[in-house]
């Protein structure tokens, strides 16, 4: 049985989940271009009902660009590598298509996320050693196993 996103996000149509052929038999999981448009929508939707959240959100989305010091196809690529590690499949829709629009090539793109592959997997690494030393905080059951 196939999990439609809605099992995981309700507020998403789950007709986005297209598991089809595409350029010779790779599937696409999801349909972007409409999930980036339902996407937009709900955006709009908060913003009727929120606006000081939409404004503050993108004060703030601005705020890093002032100096251009990255350009923006650098900072697209490091929102990339962050999306991953966030989960968010908003953030993946949307920069995406701005890296690609800021000149962003697949293997650009592949390289930003093998950075966010090996940083979320250092940081499990880093978290392990703080299981083992909690694991201390209990030496009976440490014992059992020695």
């Amino acid at each position: 049985m196939m999990v439609g996103f809605h099992d995981v996000n309700p507020l998403v149509d789950d007709s986005l989940w297209q598991w089809r052929a595409h350029n010779g038999g790779s599937h696409m999981m999801m349909d972007w271009n409409e999930y980036r448009k339902q996407l937009t929508a709900g955006v709009k939707e908060v913003g009727q009902f929120s606006p000081d959240t939409i404004k503050g959100y993108l004060e703030l989305s601005s705020a890093g660009q002032k100096k251009d010091l990255l350009g923006p196809k650098i900072r697209e690529l490091i929102a990339l590598a962050v999306a991953v590690t966030a989960r968010c499949d908003g953030c993946i829709t949307v920069h995406s298509e701005a890296a690609i629009r800021h000149g962003a090539t697949k293997e650009e793109i592949a390289e930003a996320l093998g950075v966010a592959v090996a940083v979320n997997a250092g940081a499990a690494l880093v978290y392990s050693t703080r299981v083992m030393d909690a694991v201390k905080e209990y030496p009976s059951a440490a014992s059992l196993h020695e």
